[in-house]
């Protein structure tokens, strides 16, 4: 909507510098998310560190993330989302500078738990646009968000090689402390207050237990490999998450402050869009994992693979990386055309076909140039998709924790799909070198997951038209001030 004189008005202007301020701040997470990893190598030689304990700086990240996005979405929700922004952001800019002045790898890994709290930002970012646009720019406007995390990633693995080949590990950290001064700058300028606030005690009882539950789960999924899927500490952590997450359930339920609705696990539509965020990440981490392994092995060793650098090896991937913008910003005409349900199940079959692609024909640059691009359309339209369905299903005063717990769900997608990945690239080795084979079974593996997700997603939303503009009556808002 223009004025008469063909200029934005000041709401759309103010709309504008709003998108603008969180489109820098979820782009310094999600360049984070991957920046680090062309560097682990060298990480490991500069710190005099084993490769288990380089790995935590993934890991850690990971854990850290799932664990504090949930809390803060929710105290998003209950004290001001521009506020709680504010200060994740200044958390995460001072864990990435002690990053950068690291001196040795027990230090990066505690900035690394630092770090993950940036992950709260997106569900943050998502609360604060559906206040701050009008309903026909929303679709735009989460699109893009949703899009700049798959750039972003993308970007990470290329910009991250660049940086460790030419200047020095630490240089990654200086560019993400940078990053995070600016966006804590424009939040400040350019995002208002917002409406929707609920009050309240913070469920410190809920989140100590989905706390220790989610530590539990991943802790076991990122040690099975080195303690053994069988052995008692794996064992004993899985059914010890299973305990928390029954104890949680038992706190939780009828409490008017929870921070786990329970209702959000019996009501059909949001439990499965938490399991597509599962299975989104699960398909994700696949291709992170695997792609780059292949680019990087010498043809003479394996009799495939390029022999790429750490750099180029990212760059293969960035076709990939770039078509997730354009497609996350056509999921609100996709949905008006086709119904509140198609983004969803479109986004995974286009995911499928280009994991299919990749499963019949990769041996080739082309290959992973074009047929990756096809999975970045997929997962473009699949991130824009989940949070557009996280609003037509929470109430307004739930929005950041919905959104956070669909971002756990598909944080735990990523950690299983990336151990999965490792655990067929170990098992599938001869002489020493991964068979060309593992690669071909993994890419119709992430083609089987892709098939899931599009099964599932005709469920998520319900059934009648311009569900997106009201909360589904099983989740209504739960009373104030609990």
């Amino acid at each position: 909507m223009t004025a008469p004189t063909g200029k934005p008005t000041g709401s759309e202007e103010t709309g504008g510098r709003v998108l603008a301020a969180l489109v820098v701040a979820v782009f310094g997470y999600a360049l984070m998310q991957t920046l680090l990893v062309p560097a682990l190598g060298l990480l490991q030689t500069e710190l005099r560190t084993t490769p288990e304990w380089s790995a935590w700086l993934l890991s850690a990240f990971l854990l850290s993330s799932a664990v504090l996005t949930p809390l803060i979405g929710r105290m998003g929700d209950q004290y001001g989302r521009r506020r709680v922004l504010l200060w994740v952001l200044v958390v995460y800019g001072l864990g990435t500078a002690g990053a950068a002045a690291a001196q040795s790898i027990g230090q990066l890994i505690a900035a690394r738990v630092v770090q993950g709290s940036a992950l709260s930002v997106l569900p943050l970012s998502f609360a604060i646009l559906r206040e701050a646009l009008p309903p026909k720019r929303l679709h735009v406007g989460t699109g893009l968000v949703s899009g700049v995390v798959g750039v972003g990633a993308g970007a990470g693995l290329v910009i991250g090689g660049l940086l460790t080949d030419h200047f020095s590990w630490r240089a990654l950290f200086v560019l993400g402390a940078v990053l995070a001064a600016v966006s804590v700058l424009l939040v400040l300028w350019w995002v208002p207050e917002g409406r929707h606030t609920e009050g309240g005690r913070l469920d410190l009882a809920g989140a100590g237990l989905l706390g220790l539950a989610l530590v539990s789960l991943l802790l076991a999924l990122t040690e099975g490999p080195a303690w053994g899927w069988a052995s008692w500490r794996v064992l004993g952590l899985f059914l010890l998450a299973l305990c928390l997450c029954g104890a949680l359930a038992a706190v939780e339920k009828d409490k008017s402050n929870a921070l786990v609705d329970i209702g959000e696990f019996t009501h059909r539509p949001m439990l499965l869009t938490h399991l597509s965020a599962f299975a989104f990440g699960v398909l994700s981490y696949v291709f992170y994992v695997a792609l780059p392994r292949f680019a990087q092995t010498p043809h003479e060793a394996g009799g495939y693979g390029f022999g790429a650098s750490v750099t180029v090896a990212g760059l293969l991937m960035l076709p990939g990386a770039l078509t997730v913008l354009p497609a996350s910003m056509s999921v609100g005409r996709l949905a008006r055309s086709a119904g509140e349900r198609a983004p969803l199940a479109v986004g995974f079959l286009v995911s499928t076909a280009g994991a299919a692609l990749l499963a019949v024909a990769h041996t080739a640059k082309w290959h992973h140039l074009v047929f990756y691009g096809v999975v970045g359309i997929g997962t473009g339209v699949v991130m824009a998709a989940l949070p557009k369905l996280i609003g037509a299903l929470a109430p307004p005063t739930r929005i950041g924790t919905a959104n956070g717990i669909n971002n756990i769900a598909r944080t735990v997608g990523g950690v299983v799909g990336s151990q999965v990945t490792a655990a067929f690239l170990s098992s599938g080795t001869d002489g020493g070198v991964v068979r060309g084979s593992t690669y071909t079974t993994l890419f119709w593996l992430a083609a089987a997951v892709g098939v899931a997700g599009a099964v599932i997603a005709p469920l998520t939303a319900p059934a009648r038209t311009g569900a997106a503009e009201e909360p589904s009556p099983a989740l209504a808002p739960q009373k104030p001030g609990g």
